[in-house]
């Protein structure tokens, strides 16, 4: 699985590596020496070398007692985030009237208070009030909803780079069209492998999908079988994947990081098991990635970038788990 190999902390040479197999590439890697971000140093111009970027805790992640949304990382997060903190306060408010009311009527006309009962049977006032309030607040809720309705579903910009997610039974391959079309399979890793790279057991994965980050995708999503969903709470994004339907739609990730997700549709029965890995990186950082997957960059000959052909890559595009990519590639059994 050469898509972590962190090697170039351990003073292994690429050549070295190159020539171990993927079991004998892992031994000598200690994920806990991978730097925190791609090493700026090491994605020189024309360079394929590359440090696995390290998770960092509770970002992009699920947190243990967590009670509300993860910490948003795109602007729609963002945008999302505020309306769900208002709804929660105007749901707050509304909540301590009608608790203040109920206390109100319970103390003042209950028997003992009031032995004659009220046979009062209209009131125009109220009955105006309690009809075009409610109205009004829905009026003021409906306004911003609308607008993140609209956020959401905005189009990607021309220049906007193009990734497609593929959902298998049961796993994840991604798809690069503007970089030469080359596909990486991603697979769950086993609880002993999650762990010993540091991340959270069923949601790492072998390979991750990698993207630019600060810049606009023109994200996609398919399936080849059954339906799925691609979904990842931190950056408030999820897309249904549907056997011969392309979905498409506008994701932008503000900083670096690893953000996790997993398939939101329930698609069968090792649907559980099909989590989702987004590793966002420096625009530079992420050429040389492309180029080091055998991929292409606009440009790329003008401005006399070039792979390092003696580079390990840096995902395989053979999946770990046992398998043919796209013909069924089955994830890892999670007991094991």
């Amino acid at each position: 699985m050469a898509a972590m190999l962190a090697f170039g902390a351990q003073g292994v040479s690429a050549q070295e590596v190159a020539e171990a197999t993927p079991s004998q590439q892992l031994e000598t890697i200690d994920p806990a020496a991978a730097a925190d971000v791609a090493d700026p140093e090491a994605v020189a111009e024309g360079s394929g070398a590359y440090t696995p970027m390290k998770p960092t805790e509770g970002k992009g992640m699920p947190i243990p007692a967590g009670i509300d949304v993860q910490t948003q990382y795109s602007p729609i997060g963002h945008q999302a985030n505020a309306l769900h903190i208002g709804l929660v306060w105007v749901m707050a408010l509304i909540s301590l009237f009608v608790l203040a009311l109920f206390v109100w009527v319970i103390l003042k006309y209950n028997k003992r208070s009031n032995p004659v009962p009220s046979k009062t049977s209209h009131n125009t006032l109220i009955e105006v009030v309690w009809t075009v309030v409610p109205a009004l607040i829905l009026l003021g809720i409906a306004v911003p909803s609308i607008g993140l309705l609209s956020a959401q579903y905005k189009s990607p910009p021309k220049d906007a780079i193009t990734v497609k997610a593929i959902g298998y039974q049961w796993y994840w391959g991604y798809a690069y069209p503007d970089n030469g079309d080359f596909e990486i399979v991603s697979n769950m890793l086993t609880k002993e492998e999650a762990e010993a790279r540091g991340e959270p057991f069923q949601l790492a994965v072998d390979n991750r999908m990698v993207v630019p980050a600060g810049v606009p995708i023109r994200f996609q999503t398919t399936a080849a079988d059954v339906i799925h969903s691609f979904a990842v709470p931190s950056l408030w994004f999820k897309l249904d994947a549907i056997p011969g339907r392309l979905n498409e739609k506008l994701l932008m990730i503000e900083e670096p990081g690893v953000y996790y997700g997993q398939c939101s549709e329930l698609c069968g029965a090792r649907h559980g098991y099909m989590p989702i890995a987004v590793e966002a990186l420096p625009m530079d950082q992420y050429n040389a990635w492309v180029l080091a997957q055998g991929g292409t960059i606009a440009g790329a000959d003008e401005a006399g970038i070039e792979a390092d052909p003696a580079a390990v890559p840096l995902q395989d595009p053979e999946s770990a788990a046992p398998g043919a990519p796209g013909a069924g590639a089955a994830p890892v059994d999670p007991t094991v």
